[in-house]
């Protein structure tokens, strides 16, 4: 297929979306019907872009020009009400926006494998539609998450149905034995349950395909006991975060999102690599009771930085084939000092405490590391250099974090880590180390 086909393809396609929404907004149906009609739409269509296109491209390309469009389509003054169809739900929701990033995200991680690609965007596009018109329709049992409200029939739809779309995918996509294919759409749909249940403000939308795609990843071809083990260990989890997170000052809701939050470090990287992060979280609450932040669900806010963040590295070592684990690992550290910092805010004089155990135990993760991830290293000048930024910007102005605190924190952590990376990639040149991507 030649350039020229390609383009002209792209931009009827994003052309198509247009023509959607406005189709949809003429429909005689609630705005919830109509934002899942465009969703379904988009998602059945984004199923077959990888074989739609030869080239990759071009899938880049609908997805920016589907961004640019959403951008405008907030903008009333411009958009009049062809928005409608998208934006017409009264809550504070990015799930248009993390939509188009994650099928971006899936197409490029999966890295042309089926599987990785079809079941995640085929469980956020059928799944979650599902589950929101049953849950609006018939739901009666409520449970709050953030500042709105969600069904237990939704979430057993949205279980059922992920269920369903899991065992095609595996069955029709992958060579596993029976029993490995129900263990792991067993799993697929319990964990994607989860993540749905608990999302706020459109997060599911990032959440759920790129947990998924992970999690297909790393345990696709585990053995079965592995996953019988895992799927035990994710239910206790669920247990303990219920009976242990009121005593650490996180909301039900929040708890629940720590375990997903927790499962998708564990899966992502190895076990020493999860120990930062874990401590990021670990961090949040403690800074909060000491040194409260004016964000309203700031616990909740930590969970997606965090999220956003790892996969930014993921996606980001991918692309260029460095790395990117022990950058990762320096944003974590930052943080958690910036979050140390400010929880001691009176106590400044232990500050270095934390930054020293930081240091030890950023050397113990590293000695456990494979060669391959440490081409960048020495790294300590770096990582003290990280640890002071975070530790000298909290202490010097601690009110300028009392909003918006994880946000800061995290374009602060993110600074010098990046900065580093694009000079350090920049001169080891253009062949990276083998295995040289994945976090």
């Amino acid at each position: 297929m030649s350039v020229a086909v390609q383009l002209v393809i792209a931009l009827g396609s994003v052309a198509a979306l247009v023509v959607l929404m406005a189709l949809a907004r003429r429909l005689p149906f609630g705005a919830e019907v109509k934002r899942k009609l465009v969703h379904v739409g988009t998602g059945i269509y984004a199923m077959g872009l990888p074989w739609l296109f030869p080239d990759r491209w071009p899938v880049y390309m609908i997805l920016a020009l589907t961004l640019v469009m959403m951008v405008i389509l907030r903008m009333p003054q411009i958009s009049g009400r062809l928005g409608e169809a998208v934006h017409s739900v009264e809550r504070r929701s990015y799930g248009d926006f993390l939509l188009a990033i994650s099928v971006g995200l899936c197409f490029f991680l999966a890295d042309g494998v089926a599987l990785f690609y079809v079941l995640p965007i085929a469980v956020l596009t059928l799944a979650d539609a599902a589950a929101a018109l049953a849950g609006s329709a018939y739901g009666t049992r409520r449970f709050k998450v953030e500042q709105g409200v969600k069904s237990v029939e939704g979430t057993v739809v949205f279980f059922v149905m992920t269920l369903l779309v899991a065992l095609i995918c595996l069955m029709f996509l992958s060579d596993l034995p029976p029993l490995n294919i129900l263990t792991l759409a067993l799993l697929v749909a319990g964990f994607g349950a989860l993540v749905e249940a608990q999302s706020w403000r459109g997060f599911d939308n990032l959440f759920l395909p790129l947990g998924l795609l992970v999690l297909l990843e790393v345990h696709s071809n585990s053995h079965l006991s592995d996953l019988a083990v895992i799927a035990v260990l994710f239910v206790l989890a669920i247990i303990a975060a219920r009976a242990i997170g009121p005593r650490f000052g996180l909301s039900t809701h929040a708890a629940r999102v720590y375990v997903v939050a927790i499962f998708l470090i564990l899966a992502s990287v190895d076990l020493q690599n999860a120990i930062l992060p874990a401590l990021v979280l670990a961090a949040y609450p403690w800074a909060n009771a000491r040194t409260p932040a004016g964000d309203d669900f700031g616990d909740l806010d930590m969970v997606a930085g965090l999220a956003l963040f790892s996969f930014g590295w993921l996606a980001l070592g991918n692309a260029v084939g460095w790395n990117a684990v022990q950058f990762y690992g320096l944003t974590a550290m930052g943080l958690v000092m910036g979050l140390g910092t400010l929880a001691l805010r009176r106590r400044l004089v232990w500050v270095p405490v934390i930054a020293a155990a930081l240091l030890a135990l950023r050397q113990i993760v590293t000695a456990l590391n494979p060669p391959h991830s440490l081409w960048a290293e020495p790294l300590l000048v770096l990582a003290c250099l990280c640890l002071a930024l975070s530790a000298a910007v909290s202490a010097a102005l601690p009110d300028m974090f009392f909003r918006h605190r994880v946000l800061k924190l995290t374009i602060l952590s993110m600074i010098l880590p990046l900065a580093y990376y694009a000079l350090a990639v920049m001169d080891q040149g253009a062949t990276p180390p083998p295995a040289g991507g994945s976090l």
